[in-house]
């Protein structure tokens, strides 16, 4: 996150902090935010970039500790939109990956089950194999902060599941979870790992960057146009508190249409 704040103080080789001032971190913070894709990014950039100078002031390299001079990113908790996936799109996803290869049954039973069901990253990559219940047709997820829920497990993410199982995850996979990497030595998939699979396949169907979430969110505006209450919704989505899906509320249209005031102007 700082590296380019750092790599700006090199002098002759050496990094010089003596000369260090506010107006030098004021003017790093334009370009350091330039390209984050959303406000998050840009907090976190700044909240690491105030780390670093109070470590600089406490180590006594430079005189003042200049935390100051970096501003708070402006951003209101759920002002943005969720970023979701229209069907048509949805469909060019799932039919980029090559399911007459290891890695494409592999990568379809993947996307499908974050499409489906909505999961997180981290729960797709520590689904085990004991969390598939193949007679009652129910999936065990583990979530955020050692949760556990068990969901119903659609038909055609049972049928992408026990295709990979069969013909997709090698012998050789180490531990019990679901996804492992196609290379050896097959350990189990990372989070950045499930990441990397949505955005390969988000390339080879010719769509902008896509991530895991997206595919989370996609779940939940699918069920908003689809009717389902938010209450629902925080159920599926195994969300603590149900002020974490209000933000679904604002894709709800013609809900939101009755509560709009008239435009001032419009009686003109």
């Amino acid at each position: 996150m700082v590296r380019p704040f750092v790599q700006h103080r090199v002098v002759d080789g050496e990094l010089d902090w003596r000369v260090l001032t506010s107006s030098d971190v004021i003017a790093f913070i334009p370009s350091a935010c330039q390209h984050c894709a959303c406000i998050g990014t840009a907090k976190l950039k700044m909240t690491t970039l105030r780390s670093l100078l109070r470590y600089l002031h406490i180590e006594g390299l430079i005189r003042s500790p200049l935390v100051a001079a970096v501003p708070p990113v402006a951003g209101a908790k759920l002002a943005g939109l969720p970023q979701s996936l229209d069907a048509d799109d949805v469909a060019r996803l799932l039919a980029a990956c090559d399911r007459r290869t290891t890695t494409g049954r592999r990568d379809f039973a993947l996307l499908l089950l974050l499409v489906r069901l909505g999961l997180r990253a981290g729960e797709a990559r520590r689904l085990r194999l004991d969390d598939v219940d193949w007679r009652t047709g129910e999936l065990t997820v583990r979530g955020k902060g050692a949760r556990i829920d068990r969901l119903p497990l659609p038909q055609d993410v049972g049928e992408a599941l026990a295709a990979h199982l069969r013909r997709g995850r090698p012998p050789t996979a180490q531990g019990r979870t679901v996804f492992v990497r196609v290379r050896a030595p097959h350990q189990p998939l990372t989070s950045g790992g499930v990441t990397d699979v949505v955005s390969r396949a988000a390339g080879r169907a010719g769509l902008a960057h896509v991530t895991a979430h997206q595919l989370r969110h996609t779940v939940a505006t699918r069920m908003v146009r689809a009717g389902v209450s938010l209450p629902e919704i925080s159920q599926v989505l195994r969300h603590r508190q149900l002020s974490t899906t209000a933000i679904y509320a604002k894709l709800d249209r013609e809900s939101l249409r009755c509560l709009a005031r008239r435009w001032p102007g419009e009686a003109s």
